[in-house]
């Protein structure tokens, strides 16, 4: 199908996009395209307006910036699968890019056009809950920071505001003994998460110190698993300690069901899938 008809722009600053958005009411950010363009073409979604940021200067860039590692919301999946700075210090979020789609997606998809999206079948808000990740939105009178937990509300809904744009996703680099893993049960076409779970543990003497666990693709939104970190704070990774605590992932969620996987299926593979990347990450954490 074709899309109904709209104005294109293709800003080259931040300014210039930020007007542009606050000049014409339901306007449209395009950034990699892949959750946009097809609900234009399906008539699913329309706007009178698509403001193209790909010529925007300074949102690819991934950096570390006093003892922060900043991503700008524009870097490709690839180019985060990729990134050695964050192969060294924050290896979860290229354990998580990985997985993404295919090489033409992860080629032309980006972390911000995701995380913004919302998708509950995305990868990225998984690895970012568990990073304690925080999202930075600019808007004509100034920038906020949000903290990932707050960010995501429901099903393709999340706290920006009108006029805002994502700018920036800011995570802290890995602490020593550290370990990460990202697991995940692929939707067989799309490659959307029907089930992901990001996982990052640091040990102190052989115990846990800190635990995160961040679960997308089973309910309307992803989620911090608390009750399961709980389990494991302060006590050795072992088998049967994993084993309660990835028990504890579906507590108090409600999980989504539909022709790929029933609720019920989907909380036992958010437990399958949580044992697994717990014992993987304590056991990189072992290592490191």
């Amino acid at each position: 199908m074709i899309p109904a008809e709209f104005d294109y722009s293709a800003p080259t600053s931040l300014d210039e996009a930020l007007a542009l958005l606050g000049r014409q009411e339901d306007a449209k950010l395009l950034a990699g395209g892949h959750s946009l363009l097809p609900a234009l073409k399906l008539r699913l979604a329309s706007t009178p307006h698509l403001i193209d940021l790909g010529r925007v200067p300074g949102l690819t860039e991934i950096r570390e910036d006093g003892g922060v590692i900043a991503i700008g919301a524009m870097a490709t999946h690839h180019s985060i699968e990729t990134s050695e700075l964050l192969s060294r210090r924050c290896p979860l979020l290229t354990q998580c890019a990985a997985w993404i789609g295919d090489l033409q997606v992860r080629n032309r998809g980006t972390i911000g056009g995701s995380l913004a999206h919302a998708d509950p079948g995305a990868d990225y808000p998984a690895a970012v809950l568990a990073l304690e990740g925080e999202i930075v939105a600019r808007s004509a009178t100034g920038t906020r920071t949000i903290a990932a937990e707050a960010f995501f509300v429901d099903m393709l809904t999340t706290t920006l505001e009108p006029g805002e744009i994502l700018t920036e996703v800011r995570v802290q680099p890995f602490p020593a003994k550290t370990g990460s893993s990202y697991r995940k049960e692929p939707q067989p076409a799309s490659g959307f998460a029907i089930v992901g779970v990001a996982v990052a543990v640091t040990l102190d003497g052989g115990r846990c110190s800190k635990v995160r666990i961040g679960v997308t693709g089973a309910a309307s939104k992803a989620w911090r698993a608390k009750a399961a970190e709980e389990v494991l704070q302060g006590n050795a990774p072992e088998d049967a300690a994993i084993a309660a605590a990835a028990q504890q992932t579906t507590e108090g969620i409600e999980m989504n069901g539909d022709i790929f996987a029933s609720a019920e299926y989907r909380a036992h593979l958010v437990r399958v899938y949580a044992r697994r990347a717990l014992r993987e990450a304590a056991d990189r954490a072992r290592s490191a």
